[in-house]
This record gives structure tokens, C-alpha cells and sequence, in this order.
């Protein structure tokens, strides 16, 4: 063909020039493209390796040679021959299937292109390129079947290069993103996907890259331009693309959109957790029938899982057990306020305890006064306003960042005892219907134990007040005697017992000190507890020993069934400076003599009035001036821990002490031996001779 020296350009050469050389393995050795030429006689100069791989002749045996001979069969030589001439003559190309001969003398099916080629003396050759019909046509379905899939997948496909750049991304990839396959080329993820978390997922690319180990089925949360407003969920796999030589092309991406699936397993999950919720309540809430207690219990279980901070508002008409007012503002009393975290909301609720007056225009107000729930989902100043007490209140929310609010109401047995607020400020996810929902089936649930606390509230208190009526205001003053009393009921008030002591003249000077304690607490306890009181009254007067006065007690407590008491009964004569004493099941009285050490009197222990059937005996004791006499009730020295004996014994030590007044004294035994929250209640009673 001439001047092929000066075709012969060395590797180092083509390098120089930007010339890269292509792995082995390439589409070309994939197809195993032949190339020969022939001259216008269509004898044979140029063969090259793939010929020789494809038709089985060496160089040496097909150069020179005449090729019609060599590769056509003898009943397609006039054709081919036709065929060569029109090429060489007219210059046109021709392209199709023909038959050649192998050496083996077998025939192949070859994909042909033949073209005139021209020298630079103008000489002419026919240069033949010739391909396996049947790898030609493997390599195409595969092509056209991977064009299609590409094209019309539903999946979103992209593929990167190994600088993470896009090289090209198909259809279903642009519906996905909302940009073109051109807006993606050259672009790295966190440029063309802003809302998605870029740096997580092209530290993935690069893991793939260097290890070529896939990453299938990952699930990313974002937003796309394509739907900027909502949150949605693709699948993405992740393959490293290699060339039959090993070298690394790039990165396969596919994304599936799993929005739906995503969304059903949040709401599963969000459901889930709404069980759990109520299921946590049902074990928290309720747990004693102290109100503000259980109001706590409710606020502490929406917190943090349904708010950043729960308040627990009743109306004041409810708590005082009368009907409220439908017209005006509403007297409304926080029972509890509960935060996540340290925050100015705390400040700008009401505090606990304290009762309101809540406006008509306050979200609280039309919540209770409709007795259904309102939900603000995104909060404004007017809104704030709204919530707030005040102005002040108001800028507090705003400062804690209060942007979601809702209110539902607490309705048990058909009234509306008041409401559960509910704000957001951490949580940046707006009150939804579902969370309302929750909200509501949490008050439901917790209504009837605020109602509970409430109605026993009212109970301990009517009997706080019945008990209160019917122990001795202003009790006999004798003249021989100083005498202090103390009464405390249990638990801060709400437990509320039958202790009680009094102190009645009697005739000749004498003077009855009476302490008792009726088993059980409430109402029906005060009651049988001023049955009782009464009865010792009316006994007393008539002049009867001790012991005959609870023998009749016990037979009137008999008639009380089942109620039993305890009782100590101590008449002090002046005259005979004697006390004489008798009990019921009831601790010993102490005997403090003047400049003598406290001990407790040894008496007939009894039993408690109501079994019925046992006599009690008198004891008499002597005591002169300035002795003191001690009777109390259990509550005084008995705790769930101790033991009675020793306790008795932190009673006597105490009582060695000397104060400056009975009331003293009085006042440092209830501080040093009774803890505020014991559920009985104390009565206390002291005696001095005068001197």
C-alpha cells in the first residue's frame, strides 16, 4: 500500500499526544472484528490476527492468495466477484451477511463491510471488515435489550463516574429528581440533590469504588426538586461497573421509589407507639388518689414522646364540687406543669396550685367550654397571645421557640373537669390529627383517675371537716391540771382517720382524759369516731369506774360492726393524787415524774373495743405535782419499718428531754417521730400536775 513507515507511530509517541491505549477485553475483542485488504486485482496484502482467529488462515497462508478462491464457496464466486467490482468501480460501500469458508471447510455467517481505499500514488484497495454474524447479533440483542431496560424501567438508573460526576441518568431517574438527564451530566449528588444527605451517600460510592462489593436495597429519606414539600423513600443499590479487562468505570446507581412502603411502616410504627403510650399510661396513671399526683402522672407520660412540655389544668368549680358558669371567664386551677428540659413555657404556665381566670378568647377556654379538642399546628403572636396568661407569658413561649399547640379536654363520667395543653418547641414536627388522637385517648383514659382523685378528695376533705366538728375545740380546763392536745390527720390531710381524744370534767373535782383511735379512715371512720366521742361523754358522767366505761363501749362499737377502736381512759383525782387507768388495745400512756426519768406504765393491755365478751381492768397509779401524763395514738410511734419496741424506747428518750412548755414538747415529739407523708393520723395528749 506504500508509506507504511511512516505510519508506524510508537507507543511513547501516542502517549505524548494524548493517546490512550484500551484495555484488553474492549467491545472491538468482543466482537473479534477482522480487517483485510485487497488490492484491484483482489488478491490478498493485508490479514490480520482477528482474520486469522476468524477464518482459521495464518498470514502467511492467505497473503497473495486470490480471495475469492480462498473464502467463497464455487457457487458464490460469480457473485462476489460482482459484488467486488462495484465497490472498486463506483466506490460505494457495501455492508451485509455472506457465507465464507473457514480453512476447516466449514462455512460462517459474517457481518461485511467492504469500501474502496485510495493510496497516495492512487492505487486502490478494497479493505474488508468482517464480524461472527452470530456474536454480532448476541451483542446487539444485548445492547437493544439493555437500551430498553434503561429507557422504560420504572427504576431509576444513573451512572457516575469515578470523580462521583454523572455520566447519564434514564427516564424514571428524571421523573424521580425533576431534572433532565442533561441537567444531571457533570453534576455530583449533593449538586444536583440538595435535600439528601450527599456526604452519606457518596461515602458509599466511594466504599463500592474501592472494594466493588454492591450496596443493595439501602433506604434514603429526602426531598427531591421533583417534590420539594414532602418527605420521600427510595431503595438505592449501588454495583461498581468493571470492563471485561477489570478496569473501573464508574458507579451504577438504581433507586426504587418506596415512598408508600416508607410511609405504611412510619404509620405501623407511629401506631405502635401509640400502643405503647396508652399501655405505659394505663400502668402510670392512677397509681394513688392523690390529685395532683395523678395530674403529674398524666403530664410525665406525654412528655417527651407527645410534647416538649404538658400542663394539666382543672376548673376550680369542679375541685369545689359545685356547677360552674357557662357565661364569662372560666376560674380554671393548674393541678401539674411538666417539661423535657429546663424552658421559659415553665414560667409562663401557670404554677401549679394557683386558680385563673381564663378568658373567653383563650384556646384553654373554648377547649373546655366545647369540650373538644383544638389543635393549632403552627403558632403565630396572635396564637401565642391566645395561649398566654399575658403579654410577658407570651414572649416566653416565643423565646422557648413555641410553635405547636393543642388542647384536649379531660371528660369523665360526662363532665368536663378541664384540659391537657400540650407544646412543642424542641420537637420541630407540627401537632398532627394523629397525635390528637393519642392526646385524646390518653385523657380519656386518665379523666376517670383525675375524677377519682377528685371525688376522694372531696371525701377526705368532708371528713377532715366532720372529724375536725367533732373533736373539742375548747375542752375542759381543770383546775389541777395543765392540758395541751394535738391532732394531725395522715398524709398532709387526705387520709383522714378516727383518732381522738378529749378531756371531761367529771364531779368532785376529778378530771377524765380520753384518748381512742377507730380502725380504718374516711368518713365512715369520723363518724363512728364521734359515735364514739359522744358515748364517752354520756359514760363519763355517770360516774363510772374506767374499765366499765369501755366495757360499755365496746358493747355500743359492737353494734357498729365492723368497726373496732382502741381506746385509753384516765380519770385523775386531785384529792387522792391518784390516776386510775384502764385500756382497749392501746399503746401505754407515759408517766413523767417530776425530776424522774419517763417510763411507760405497765397496764392490762385489753382488747380493742368491738370484739365483744372480755372484761377490762383498772389500774391505779400515783402522781403528784408536776408529773406529766402522755397518751397518744399509734400514729405517733408506729411506722412500717420499725419495730414498735424500739420505737416506744426513741419516745421515752425523747420525752427525757425537758422543753419550756407542754406545747414544746408536744410540737418536737410530732417533728421528731412522725414523717409528713405517714398514712395515719396522730392524736397527742399531755397532762401536767400543777404545783
Amino acid at each position: 500500500m506504500g508509506g507504511t513507515d511512516d505510519l508506524r507511530i510508537g507507543w511513547g509517541e501516542a502517549r505524548r499526544a494524548g493517546a490512550h491505549r484500551s484495555p484488553e477485553g474492549g467491545l472491538l475483542d468482543v466482537l473479534g472484528v477482522a480487517a483485510l485488504a485487497l488490492d484491484a486485482q483482489g488478491h490478498i496484502v493485508l490479514w490480520s490476527p482477528q482474520a486469522e482467529r476468524l477464518l482459521g488462515y495464518s498470514a502467511q497462508e492467505a497473503l497473495g492468495q486470490f480471495a475469492a478462491r480462498v473464502l467463497v464457496a464455487e457457487e458464490h464466486f460469480e457473485l462476489v466477484l460482482r459484488l467486488f467490482g462495484e465497490v472498486m468501480r463506483s466506490g460505494e460501500a457495501w455492508s451485509g451477511v455472506f457465507p465464507v469458508q473457514h480453512k476447516d471447510g466449514t462455512t460462517r455467517l459474517l457481518e461485511f463491510r467492504n469500501m474502496r481505499l485510495q493510496d497516495d500514488r492512487g492505487e486502490f484497495y478494497a479493505l474488508g471488515l468482517a464480524a461472527d454474524g452470530e456474536v454480532l447479533r448476541r451483542v446487539e440483542r444485548d445492547l437493544a435489550l439493555s437500551v430498553g431496560l434503561v429507557d422504560q424501567s420504572p427504576i431509576g438508573l444513573a451512572v457516575l463516574g469515578d470523580d462521583l460526576r454523572y455520566l447519564a441518568a434514564n427516564a424514571a431517574l428524571e421523573r424521580m429528581d425533576g431534572m433532565s438527564a442533561a441537567g444531571h451530566l457533570g453534576r455530583r449528588v449533593g449538586e444536583a440533590l440538595p435535600f439528601l444527605d450527599s456526604e452519606g451517600i457518596e461515602a458509599a460510592m466511594r466504599e463500592v469504588l474501592a472494594s466493588g462489593v454492591p450496596q443493595v436495597s439501602h433506604q434514603v429519606v429526602g426531598r427531591s426538586p421533583a417534590d420539594p414539600g414532602t418527605d420521600r423513600a427510595w431503595s438505592v443499590s449501588l454495583y461498581r461497573l468493571d470492563d471485561s479487562g477489570g478496569r473501573v468505570l464508574g458507579i451504577a446507581v438504581s433507586l426504587i421509589d418506596v415512598t408508600d412502603r416508607y410511609r405504611a411502616g412510619a404509620e405501623a410504627e407511629r401506631a405502635r407507639q401509640h400502643l405503647a403510650l396508652i399501655a405505659d399510661a394505663s400502668v402510670r396513671i392512677g397509681t394513688t388518689l392523690d390529685l395532683e399526683q395523678t395530674a403529674r402522672e398524666l403530664a410525665e407520660v406525654t412528655v417527651p414522646q407527645l410534647a416538649d412540655v404538658a400542663a394539666v389544668d382543672v376548673l376550680d368549680s369542679v375541685l369545689k364540687g359545685r356547677p360552674g358558669s357557662t357565661e364569662g371567664p372560666l376560674l380554671i386551677q393548674a393541678l401539674a406543669v411538666v417539661a423535657a428540659r429546663p424552658t421559659p413555657v415553665v414560667a409562663a404556665a401557670d404554677p401549679p396550685g394557683h386558680a385563673a381566670h381564663y378568658g373567653a378568647d383563650r384556646l384553654v377556654t373554648r377547649c373546655v367550654r366545647t369540650a373538644s379538642p383544638v389543635r393549632e399546628p403552627y403558632l403565630d403572636a396572635e396564637k401565642l397571645g391566645r395561649i398566654a396568661r399575658d403579654a410577658r407569658s407570651a414572649a416566653l413561649l416565643a423565646e422557648a421557640g413555641a410553635h405547636s399547640y393543642l388542647a384536649v379536654p379531660l371528660i369523665a363520667r360526662g363532665e368536663v373537669l378541664g384540659a391537657v395543653d400540650l407544646i412543642r418547641t424542641d420537637n420541630p414536627l407540627p401537632f398532627t390529627a394523629q397525635d390528637e388522637a393519642l392526646a385524646g385517648d390518653l385523657a380519656a383514659r386518665a379523666a376517670i383517675a383525675i375524677d377519682n382523685a377528685r371525688l376522694y378528695r372531696q371525701q377526705q376533705e368532708t371528713a377532715l371537716t366532720l372529724q375536725r366538728s367533732m373533736l373539742p375545740r375548747n375542752h375542759h380546763h381543770p383546775e389541777d391540771l395543765d392540758v395541751v392536745s394535738r391532732y394531725r390527720p395522715a398524709a398532709s390531710r387526705y387520709e383522714v382517720g378516727g383518732d381522738w381524744f378529749d378531756v371531761i370534767g367529771l364531779r368532785g373535782g376529778r378530771t377524765a382524759l380520753v384518748v381512742g383511735d377507730v380502725m380504718g379512715s374516711g368518713i365512715n371512720a369520723a363518724t363512728t369516731m364521734g359515735r364514739l366521742r359522744t358515748a364517752t361523754q354520756t359514760l363519763s358522767r355517770l360516774g363510772l369506774e374506767p374499765g366499765e366505761v369501755l366495757r360499755h363501749l365496746d358493747e355500743i362499737t359492737a353494734d357498729l360492726d365492723p368497726w373496732f377502736a382502741t381506746c385509753v381512759y384516765v380519770v385523775y383525782d386531785p384529792d387522792a393524787g391518784l390516776c386510775r387507768l384502764s385500756t382497749a388495745g392501746h399503746l401505754p400512756p407515759v408517766l413523767i415524774p417530776e425530776g424522774g426519768a419517763p417510763v411507760l406504765l405497765d397496764l392490762p393491755a385489753g382488747v380493742p373495743l368491738g370484739v365483744g365478751g372480755v372484761p377490762f381492768s383498772d389500774v391505779t397509779v400515783p402522781i403528784g405535782p408536776g408529773d406529766r401524763l402522755v397518751l397518744y395514738t399509734d400514729g405517733l410511734v408506729e411506722t412500717r419499718d420499725d419495730d414498735i419496741d424500739s420505737r416506744l424506747e426513741t419516745l421515752l428518750t425523747l420525752l427525757r428531754t425537758p422543753d419550756p412548755s407542754l406545747d414544746a414538747t408536744c410540737d418536737r415529739l410530732l417533728r421528731e417521730l412522725r414523717d409528713p407523708d405517714d398514712h395515719d393520723d396522730v392524736a397527742l395528749l399531755m397532762a401536767r400536775v400543777r404545783t
